[in-house]
């Protein structure tokens, strides 16, 4: 047990540089929530579902984080941070990332695999903070999901999702193959639309004034009279 915790410790280490000690990452609040989040699931799966519940809002009190004692977590989980919310039927595997303020939530319970209502994220997965992943959707083995994004579909193995709906964003070969990418994408150009040049601006509002003009003519002969016109 001992040793499960000095690699869970060491897991999170390598995946934030801000901790100088062991002793620092056990006062992390993902830590704590993840700790209480194994209590209260043995209980869940005990059936003794006020404890586990009892437990859950202890930990969301101290937190700041919602687990549902539901959901089934895998080894070495890391949440970055706080104020994230996992639905109870979340399906969570091995070395997971999860930054700051997301939520893995459910959708309309016809929808979808029968009772299965949340995510179900895949070993490696990592979700930049602010990011709604939602629906029994699947985010692949060491997929990628950028901050704020939406997730309403399946996102393929190692594939970087950015954007509203969340859509794949081409990444650098050597940003791909790095072991851990921090915050799902890196802060990279593009992602970001680049600006239009001068000319290119200057282009677009020549046309615009060709195209007012033009409406303005139609708009001009359209108002002529039947009089105007036979005397024209």
């Amino acid at each position: 047990m001992f040793g499960g915790l000095i690699e869970y410790l060491d897991s999170v280490k390598a995946r934030d540089p801000a901790p100088r000690t062991r002793w620092e990452i056990l006062l992390y609040p993902g830590v704590l929530a993840l700790g209480l989040h194994r209590v209260a699931h043995w209980l869940f799966r005990g059936e003794m579902f006020f404890l586990a519940r009892l437990v859950n809002h202890i930990s969301r009190f101290l937190t700041a984080i919602d687990i549902h004692p539901g959901a089934t977590i895998g080894r070495r989980f890391f949440i970055d941070h706080g104020f994230t919310v996992i639905g109870e039927t979340a399906l969570i595997g091995d070395d997971v990332t999860i930054y700051q303020c997301v939520t893995l939530g459910g959708t309309n319970p016809a929808n979808g695999i029968a009772g299965k209502r949340h995510p179900t994220l895949e070993d490696g997965a990592i979700i930049g903070s602010g990011a709604q992943v939602l629906g029994p959707i699947v985010i692949g083995r060491r997929a990628r999901v950028g901050a704020n994004a939406v997730v309403t579909k399946d996102v393929p193995e190692g594939a970087s999702m950015v954007g509203i709906p969340a859509r794949p964003t081409l990444v650098d070969a050597t940003e791909f193959q790095k072991p851990f990418l921090p915050y799902g994408t890196s802060c990279a150009e593009r992602c970001v639309p680049k600006p239009q040049s001068l000319e290119a601006l200057q282009a677009e509002v020549e046309m615009l004034r060709q195209k007012l003009a033009q409406l303005v003519e139609a708009q001009q002969t359209i108002a002529i009279t039947p009089q105007e016109r036979d005397r024209a």
